[in-house]
């Protein structure tokens, strides 16, 4: 074995604790049962395992399962997407109740097939959810959706509680990482959503490990501040397959501290960084730290006036 392959063996602090109690189980059986898929599933994330068993959370998976887009770094699967489910908003809505959540992640795979991008269903799942569950807190994580505005309004007149969009990377893998998409898009997107819904928190996340520099995921959460982001998640890519990029480097958690402190020193009001870390690891504790932080600054700005 060569020495390359001897330092990008998968550290020790990257071992999952598997908990597959009575909750997980449950859980499971409900999102079959419901014909509902999850990004913790689809995406093969390490955290299921928490979040399913322990917290009782799960991301929503909306749109179908197959995704338009090849993003060299994802594991869902990619292909034509089936017909849009329509009963599918008010399936989620209901799941939402059983489980009891007072926060919910409703992502979606990309569908570039559609006109809207898959905006229409995006919102009635949020005006759903809320229908059902008024005093649970609704985020949701959209593709850009072609980078249309009108499709962007569409959802946020559906008023969610975070807007989460994802940049993934530094601006120069970009290109090489991620497929239809262009950094400059999610930041405008980003961007407009908070034009649109002032009082809506924006999220975004970054996965390293690529083969960026240090200098490179500074820049990036510049850029996400230039545009008014708030929430910033920072976690370790993860090589879901052998036929998608691999691993350059795993970053030592005593790095992700580094780069969490320095997040929160340019202004944003929650950073979540970690070896495990995803866009939606703990969201339900990012959305109250939202709403703290924008209660104290409203009371600044009461002050100076």
């Amino acid at each position: 074995m060569s020495n390359k392959e001897e330092v990008l063996r998968k550290p020790d602090w990257l071992k999952i604790k598997l908990n597959t109690n009575e909750n997980y189980t449950d859980l499971k059986k409900m999102m079959r049962e419901q014909n509902l898929h999850t990004v913790c599933e689809e995406a093969r994330c390490p955290n299921i395992h928490e979040c399913w068993a322990v917290r009782r959370t799960a991301t929503f998976m909306i749109l179908g399962d197959v995704c338009t887009r090849a993003c060299r770094f994802c594991a869902v699967k990619t292909g034509l997407p089936n017909e849009l489910d329509l009963k599918e908003p008010e399936r989620v809505a209901d799941s939402v109740v059983t489980m009891n959540l007072k926060h919910v992640v409703v992502t979606a795979v990309a569908r570039d097939d559609l006109k809207d991008g898959g905006a229409a269903v995006f919102a009635e799942t949020v005006r759903a959810i809320r229908r059902k569950n008024p005093f649970t807190s609704i985020e949701v994580l959209p593709s850009d959706m072609g980078g249309v505005s009108e499709n962007l309004q569409m959802l946020m007149d559906a008023k969610p509680d975070i807007l989460n969009h994802n940049i993934e990377t530094v601006k120069r893998l970009t290109p090489r990482i991620r497929a239809r998409a262009t950094y400059e898009r999610s930041l405008e997107f980003l961007r407009r959503a908070k034009e649109m819904q002032p009082s809506v928190p924006t999220k975004s996340s970054i996965m390293i490990g690529l083969g960026e520099t240090k200098e490179e995921i500074i820049e990036a959460m510049d850029d996400l501040r230039a545009n008014h982001v708030e929430i910033l998640t920072i976690g370790q890519y993860l090589q879901p397959s052998k036929k998608h990029l691999k691993v350059v480097k795993y970053y030592h958690p005593d790095e992700f501290s580094e780069l969490k402190k320095i997040a929160l020193e340019k202004g944003f009001s929650h950073c979540e960084a970690g070896p495990l870390v995803r866009s939606s690891y703990h969201a339900d504790e990012q959305v109250n730290e939202a709403a703290k932080h924008k209660q104290l600054l409203g009371e600044k700005q009461a002050k100076e006036a």
